[in-house]
């Protein structure tokens, strides 16, 4: 079947054109809203700019297909081949893209509100400057979990997304929003977090070891039980931070504000937090073993039963601080 044919058919009415061999099909422009696609071979074909909204195409076979500015606002790409696809400005808002291929897909400034991409697999795919905010990746008794390793998220827009227990070990997310977003048990192993925005972001049990978080802001973050080992602070924002059982290990917190953060019984054992602002930070029962406190300050810090022993100190603000014994430094 030809483009035209196609297009003719559609006007006519007739909507169901499942399990097609399309590939290379040109319908670019195409108004072709509602139709049915599903298990259709449309392998190399052309839909710049055409009018896909509410389409079918689960199932599809969409490799290497060009929907760059397409309309695919809640199309169903349930399942479908979407590697290697060109979405360049697409929008799929509150698109179902469940358990859908988008591994090495160009989704370049794409629009993905509300999109459901839970068991989506988007390892190496190119999402800079895309919005996807109240995107659905969540994890469902590990049945639905959402792989973007290695994905390309900088600077996109993800404020409130849902990413319980996804993979981004390794993404880059430098200056993406993640503002109030969902992140509890996520991987993000080595990721790029440079300049990130993660006010208020659930990181409980978060997997974060190696990430490099400079300059990013962390303020009121929730950070239960979650592992930084190694991590790079230096000079982010952790204002009223959650960082209680947090591992810490390691990690590079120069210059970084820890203002009344609480980091009772974190494990900061050999961190750097040379120049840190800690003022009235609950470090209650916290292990500073051989940790680098130098030039600090830790005015009305809560240190009771913090092991100091072996943690360098020198010329660290201390007044008012509450000292592992109890007693209050003048």
């Amino acid at each position: 079947m030809n483009a035209d044919e196609l297009i003719g058919r559609y006007a006519a009415g007739e909507l169901d054109f499942n399990a097609l061999s399309l590939s290379g099909i040109n319908l670019n422009g195409a108004d072709l809203i509602g139709i049915n696609l599903s298990k259709s071979d449309l392998q190399g074909a052309s839909f710049i700019f055409a009018y896909l909204s509410r389409a079918n195409l689960s199932q599809a076979n969409l490799i290497g297909t060009k929907l760059s500015g397409t309309n695919l606002n809640q199309a169903d790409l349930h399942r479908a081949n979407l590697h290697d696809t060109d979405l360049h400005g697409a929008s799929l808002q509150a698109a179902d893209l469940r358990s859908a291929d988008i591994t090495l897909a160009n989704l370049l400034d794409a629009n993905l509100i509300d999109a459901d991409l839970r068991n989506a697999n988007l390892s190496g795919a190119n999402l800079t400057g895309a919005c996807l905010r109240g995107a659905n990746f969540r994890q469902e008794n590990r049945q639905y979990v959402a792989n973007l390793r290695g994905a390309n998220l900088a600077k996109t827009d993800l404020r409130g997304v849902n990413l319980t227990g996804a993979d981004l070990a390794r993404v880059n997310l430098r200056g993406a929003n993640l503002s109030e977003a969902m992140l509890r048990g996520v991987d993000l192993s080595e990721a790029d977090l440079t300049g990130a925005i993660l006010s208020g972001t659930f990181l409980t049990e978060a997997q974060l070891s190696g990430a490099i978080l400079v300059g990013a802001n962390l303020v009121n973050a929730k950070l239960e039980r979650a592992t930084l080992c190694d991590v790079d602070l230096t000079g982010a924002n952790l204002h009223n931070a959650i960082l209680p059982d947090t591992k810490l290990s390691k990690a590079k917190l120069e210059q970084a504000n820890l203002t009344a953060a609480k980091l009772s019984r974190a494990d900061l054992s050999r961190t750097n937090l040379r120049h840190a602002n800690l003022t009235d930070a609950n470090l209650i029962d916290a292990y500073l073993a051989r940790a680098d406190l130098s030039y600090a300050n830790l005015t009305d810090a809560n240190l009771v039963r913090a092991e100091l022993s072996s943690t360098n100190l020198m010329n660290a603000n201390l007044k008012g601080a509450k000292m592992p014994d109890g007693k209050v430094n003048s």
